[in-house]
């Protein structure tokens, strides 16, 4: 079948651990035996999955389909989780690490996620501002460029997407401190400023694939902060606080800032 539509040789072939022998080591043998080269050029073999320390598996009664953890309806689930933060949690591990299901594990990779969604909504606002008075930091720039390189040099080991997502962390302070107005973008000098926003974006969306989710509402949150800060002026408390439970109610919060108003994934 794989040489029907894939030809004599591809390049990946996945599966798990336990399928390394004898399965694909006969596939191997009658690739060659076929055509005289190896099928497959790179094997990526996943390993197990356990949940709270133990084996997952229907006989145990600890397994569960990606319908359950997103409509949190197993038994052993204390809640939903969204298919992004199950994406990020299974990206926290290397592929060929074993990966433990457990809902503190859960519940930190939805806070994890959340702090780089809200990077990825935040990064997209930000936008240069030239400013001849501000100097130029070497080692902001330095720390910025090597983090990004460090993502590329982990992709490249084997997909090791555990060390990947500690970088975008890195990326994910200078962002935080651009927004907050704690960092000026003249600081870091247009070239890298731009690498940084084009790199956090690309890395979130394109290589790991990690988006925002519900965002389709955005017009009425913006809407809602307006009303927010006129309540707010007007000393409208009791307003104040029926929106504040509406975000939250929608699992996002609102921010107070100095510099402006703004909404956010709840963290």
């Amino acid at each position: 079948m794989s040489t029907k539509y894939l030809g004599k040789q591809f390049d990946i072939h996945g599966g798990g651990m336990d399928l390394k022998f004898p399965h694909h080591e006969c596939e191997i043998a009658q690739g060659d035996g076929l055509s005289g080269v190896d099928p497959v050029r790179y094997w990526m073999h996943s390993n197990m999955l356990t949940v709270n320390g133990q084996k997952m598996s229907k006989s145990l009664g600890n397994s569960f389909l990606p319908a359950e953890l997103f409509a949190g309806s197993h038994q052993l689930l204390e809640q939903a989780y969204s298919p992004m933060t199950v994406r990020f949690f299974m990206l926290q591990s290397h592929y060929r690490s074993t990966l433990d299901f457990s809902n503190d594990a859960l519940k930190a990779a939805q806070k994890g996620y959340r702090r780089l969604a809200n990077g990825l909504r935040i990064v997209k606002t930000l936008t240069y501002l030239p400013d001849e008075s501000v100097t130029v930091s070497e080692e902001k720039q330095q720390e910025i460029r090597q983090a990004v390189q460090q993502f590329y040099e982990a992709m490249n080991d084997d997909l090791n997407t555990a060390v990947g997502i500690a970088q975008l962390f890195t990326l994910l302070k200078y962002v935080n401190m651009l927004y907050l107005k704690q960092l000026q973008p003249a600081a870091l000098g247009e070239d890298v400023f731009n690498v940084l926003k084009e790199s956090f974006v690309s890395f979130m969306n394109d290589v790991l694939g990690l988006k925002e989710e519900g965002t389709d509402n955005q017009p009425i949150l913006e809407g809602l902060l307006i009303l927010y800060r006129e309540y707010k002026e007007q000393r409208q408390y009791d307003k104040v606080d029926q929106i504040r439970t509406y975000f939250k109610a929608q699992g996002l919060a609102i921010k107070d800032m100095k510099h402006q108003i703004d909404w956010a994934y709840e963290e």
